[in-house]
């Protein structure tokens, strides 16, 4: 019997994943629990992410810069949303995820301070900014464009006349 080269490799390929497949151990449900994002400023919102054992019963997370929340079940994992304190010091906090059955995991959110702009972005030459100089500019504008007027007529004239 004769066996050609791709068909060996065909059943060597084929094979190789059903030998590893059938001898690899059931994988334990993973425990974690992580926000998004997990930098955030004091005041804003965040989303939490967690999964236990059994994703069909809710959960709790607890953390300094928000309390305590409820994760509720949802595609498959337990989430929820809630908003970091306004009154919240800069820096890294730790949040623990406690299961129905008593599991924990653990994962760190890292507070900024909340910083507001006293004003706006220094840009431009400032032509519409309030002031002095709008006056001048809009009558600078104007004189121009009468002049342009002007040398348009004058010019269409003299052609005319020597035409």
């Amino acid at each position: 019997m004769r066996f050609s080269v791709p068909a060996a490799v065909a059943a060597i390929a084929l094979g190789l994943p059903v030998l590893f497949l059938g001898s690899a151990p059931a994988s334990a449900a993973s425990i974690f629990v992580e926000t998004n994002p997990s930098t955030v400023r004091a005041g804003d919102e965040i989303g939490i992410r967690a999964s236990c054992t059994d994703n069909l019963t809710a959960a709790t997370v607890t953390g300094q810069p928000f309390g305590t929340v409820t994760v509720q079940p949802r595609f498959g994992f337990l989430t929820a949303t809630t908003r970091i304190g306004t009154n919240i010091r800069p820096g890294d906090y730790k949040i623990t995820l406690t299961c129905p059955d008593k599991k924990t995991a653990t994962s760190t959110v890292h507070v900024l301070a909340k910083v507001e702009p006293s004003r706006g972005p220094a840009t431009g030459g400032g032509g519409t900014a309030p002031g002095r100089s709008a006056p001048m500019l809009i009558g600078g504008g104007l004189t121009a464009m009468v002049m342009a007027l002007a040398l348009g007529v004058s010019s269409f004239l003299r052609r005319r006349r020597f035409g």
